[in-house]
């Protein structure tokens, strides 16, 4: 089963759950920033190893927040994560995984690598 890790608020995450709709592919959706759904370390560790990318390369670096808070410290894997799991709004999206892949879905036919 295809899992879209997914912000409603997000033009480029409903894109994706588009495209799936689109082609008639099943998916769940993973509402990773509403409270009652937050993310563990581990399920954080699982989707990086998918997607073959480190902590780092997971954050959205623009985001006012990371400036403010986070861009100047150098802060070791566990600690990005922790700061992703507060805010989740720092992760990048959609995240599409598909059995032991998954990738950043911008632009949304990047699902294709993984299907």
């Amino acid at each position: 089963m295809i899992k879209v890790y997914h912000n409603p608020r997000c033009r480029k995450s409903r894109e994706a759950i588009g495209l799936l709709e689109q082609k008639g592919i099943e998916f769940e959706i993973r509402h990773y920033m509403n409270d009652e759904e937050s993310m563990t370390a581990k399920e954080f560790e699982e989707l990086l190893d998918a997607l073959e990318i480190d902590a780092l390369e997971l954050v959205r670096k623009n985001e006012i927040l990371w400036k403010e808070e986070y861009r100047d410290l150098d802060l070791g894997e566990d600690e990005i994560i922790l700061a992703m799991i507060e805010h989740p709004r720092l992760m990048e999206r959609p995240i599409v995984v598909h059995g032991t892949s998954a990738v950043v879905a911008r632009p949304a036919e990047k699902i294709e690598d993984i299907l």
